[in-house]
């Protein structure tokens, strides 16, 4: 849940950005001629959530990108937090050999 207080004064606070996908969501749904009930149908997202969305500004990631797939707006959500671009040949090398952290113990 974003906080009330707005304390960035950029378009690039929480709040603000939340407002903005809120804002894209209803226009891609309405230039798909659907209603709330409707996008609720083909989502699986209750249409108390949508509608939460719409005024409020406030979902869940998981329901959002169930939102996307319906709208098929899923592309959008791929290009977030892209790999930084290798600077150098061994950058790559670096990132071949990085072993990834695992929870647990291994059994002998």
């Amino acid at each position: 849940m974003l906080p009330d207080k707005d304390y960035f004064l950029d378009a690039y606070n929480p709040k603000a950005i939340a407002l903005d996908l809120a804002g894209k969501l209803r226009l891609r749904r309405l230039a798909a001629n659907l209603s709330q009930q409707a996008l609720s149908a083909r989502s699986g997202v209750s249409l108390g959530t949508l509608k939460r969305f719409e005024t409020n500004n406030e979902i869940s990631l998981k329901h959002l990108l169930m939102l996307a797939v319906a709208l098929q707006a899923t592309d959008e959500f791929m290009a977030l937090f892209p790999k930084p671009p290798y600077e150098h040949l061994d950058d790559l090398v670096k990132e071949q050999n990085v072993k990834i952290r695992r929870r647990g113990r291994n059994k002998i």
